[in-house]
């Protein structure tokens, strides 16, 4: 019986010990994986919010397009970091780095600017100082401006162009950001030759560089005013790329009082024209001007130019524009032949013999046919001022110097 007891005691004892055991596990278990505290460390780990750190916050909207944009981490590091503007017809990743400590993220340069009207997303995925990862992922939007502006500019994209061509913006709205949006505008050449902006006033802006372009060379211009405040709460539109060629060179030189117009093409003189010019009371502008328009027949309108009713000829052949304010080089069948090389008689105009219809081989369509826009006309010996650098594309009438200190940009 004693032996019997001993055994039932001894068998007690057993089942109380492995109770205790599983009531200690089952401790353990809650402590560790049901808490999640750090196995190791006992500490609590981060929620995804605190383990990182997005500015803007999550679901943010009307941010602006200079606004902080930042990853941060409080312990631990970065492993990857994402920013893309989306549900654009193509996705478009923000450039940014990560510092060096593992701790942040940023954009990178101009690169990292946000775009206007546009919803972003961020997604990042760190490891704190335990080794655990964590991952975020927020959205935003950024502003919708009410205004806009655009620049019209010269000259056609694939066009080919005389070696006097200035590429030429003018914007729908007055520009105060004026350096924001003249580094906006890229002008390069092929062959390289530095090029310059210059600055016409509050809506206008031209590039050149410093002597005429040499004959073949290739002209990119980069328009990236997408989002670029031009002023107060006013943004860029355009986003392209214009490519143009130069082609031979050729200069025409106008001499008012020898009622001439020698044709020079490549240095050599290819004709000698004979031409009439305004007349004393109304002389052509002296100066370099380039052709920015060509027309095989327009209608000149006296009053359009503050001549009253003096003229209106509804069918002028061959025209091509040299200034905004109306010189032209045209052909003018209305008067007398024995004026051309004799006698200046237009309204400021340079005029070359031509018929009515703009038929036949005439001084006028001789030239016309044998003229690019980007072409240089200069007028000497007239008895008017030079022309002013901002009428039409006449901004070679201005030295190197003069022209560069119109840049906003030093």
């Amino acid at each position: 019986m004693n032996h019997v007891a001993k055994k039932a005691g001894a068998s007690g004892a057993t089942v109380l010990t492995r109770s205790g055991l599983l009531a200690v596990l089952a401790v353990l278990a809650v402590l560790t994986g049901c808490s999640g505290a750090d196995s190791t460390t006992g500490g609590k780990s981060r929620s995804p919010q605190e383990a990182i750190r997005i500015t803007p916050k999550d679901r943010a909207a009307g941010v602006g397009p200079d606004s902080k944009v930042e990853v941060r981490v409080p312990d631990g590091r970065l492993e990857s970091v994402k920013v893309t503007r989306i549900e654009d017809a193509q996705e478009q990743e923000v450039r940014g780095l990560i510092a060096k400590d593992g701790r942040s993220w940023t954009p990178q340069g101009a690169a990292g600017r946000l775009g206007l009207a546009a919803k972003y997303s961020v997604d990042a995925v760190a490891v704190d100082g335990a080794g655990r990862r964590s991952a975020r992922h927020t959205t935003f939007t950024t502003v919708v401006p009410e205004h806009r502006f655009i620049g019209y500019f010269k000259p056609e994209n694939r066009s080919t162009v005389g070696t006097g061509m200035i590429v030429s913006f003018e914007f729908n709205r007055r520009i105060t950001q004026r350096a924001a949006v003249q580094r906006a505008i890229r002008v390069t050449a092929d062959p390289p030759v530095e090029v310059a902006g210059h600055w016409f006033g509050a809506d206008r802006l031209d590039f050149r560089p410093a002597a005429y372009w040499e004959p073949g060379t290739e002209v990119t211009v980069e328009v990236g005013l997408r989002d670029v405040q031009g002023a107060p709460q006013v943004y860029g539109t355009q986003h392209k790329t214009i490519r143009f060629t130069v082609g031979r060179e050729q200069v025409s030189r106008v001499d008012a009082e020898e009622h001439t117009m020698e044709v020079r093409r490549d240095g050599n003189l290819v004709s000698t024209v004979p031409i009439t010019a305004g007349s004393p009371a109304t002389a052509t502008y002296n100066g370099k001007m380039v052709v920015s328009e060509m027309q095989e027949v327009t209608r000149m309108d006296g009053r359009t130019v503050g001549f009253g009713g003096e003229y209106d000829i509804k069918d002028v052949p061959h025209a091509l524009r040299l200034t905004d304010s109306g010189t032209f080089v045209h052909g003018n069948y209305w008067s007398d032949e024995d004026i051309f090389g004799s006698t200046n008689v237009s309204h400021g105009c340079i005029g070359l013999r031509d018929e009515q219809d703009g038929g036949g081989a005439t001084p006028a369509r001789w030239f016309f046919d044998r003229t690019l826009i980007g072409d240089v006309v200069e007028v000497v010996n007239s008895k008017d001022k030079q022309v002013a650098p901002d009428n039409g594309l006449s901004g070679w009438n201005m030295n190197w110097t003069q022209w560069r200190a119109g840049s906003a940009v030093h």
